[in-house]
């Protein structure tokens, strides 16, 4: 497995478990149904620990723009594979919510709320407020990033991550500061499945949020360069 299919597998097994777990505590009739958003931030985390776990020994597990970005910022990471790592995550991503439809699309076709619907693939707010939802991603994109950036280790030469650390700071995000937004904190996560929401033959499910979804983008981009500065400034 080369790098790009690493980071395509690995961000596609993120989005199969995380969405995953949104479609079974969302949708009608699934056996986890309304069982809350603790199950929903243990599935995530679970996802990036599984997608970690493959990706790492071939890319570094990046699985991630925002991720690639703060390494390339700080020198960990050759800026020449930013296309590579962005194509395979982007696309990677939208493979890992076709997926999840397939397995839930009974689900999805006796679903009636389309909101429902639309949160298995990206993410809303809860309270609508653009620059306020733009820094909760910044502020939770910036945690991620400047965590991964101390675990990174430059001897496996594209700064490959350990899978159960990485987990950990992503659950303990969920928990801390999911709630305004949902912690996109990934572009890939959430414009991926998104373009997978606009084209799937999905009953019902309304439109695809277009004009949110600049902040799931921006934000996380925001924090990790936000990440990488303070990163080098206090890092000899």
């Amino acid at each position: 497995m080369n790098q790009f299919f690493a980071e395509f597998f690995g961000t596609a097994m993120i989005i199969v478990l995380g969405g995953g777990v949104v479609a079974n505590v969302l949708l009608s009739k699934t056996k986890g149904h309304n069982s809350g958003w603790i199950v929903i931030t243990f599935g995530w985390a679970v996802g990036v620990f599984t997608g970690v776990l493959i990706a790492a020994p071939v890319s570094g597990a990046h699985l991630n723009p925002a991720v690639t970005i703060a390494l390339v910022i700080a020198h960990k990471f050759s800026p020449s594979l930013i296309p590579l790592y962005f194509s395979a995550q982007l696309l990677g991503a939208m493979f890992g919510a076709g997926l999840v439809w397939l397995a839930y699309k009974k689900h999805f076709d006796i679903t009636p709320e389309a909101a429902s619907k639309l949160a298995v693939f990206c993410t809303s707010p809860n309270i609508r407020s653009y620059w306020h939802n733009l820094i909760t991603e910044i502020i939770g994109t910036y945690v991620l990033s400047l965590a991964v950036l101390y675990m990174a280790e430059p001897e496996v030469g594209l700064g490959a991550l350990n899978a159960l650390p990485v987990a950990i700071v992503v659950l303990g995000i969920g928990l801390s500061l999911g709630g305004p937004t949902g912690y996109a904190i990934n572009p890939a996560r959430d414009l991926g499945p998104r373009i997978m929401h606009y084209f799937l033959p999905i009953p019902g499910k309304g439109d695809s949020d277009w004009k949110y979804s600049w902040v799931p983008i921006v934000g996380p981009f925001a924090g990790a360069v936000l990440a990488a500065l303070m990163y080098m400034l206090f890092t000899p």
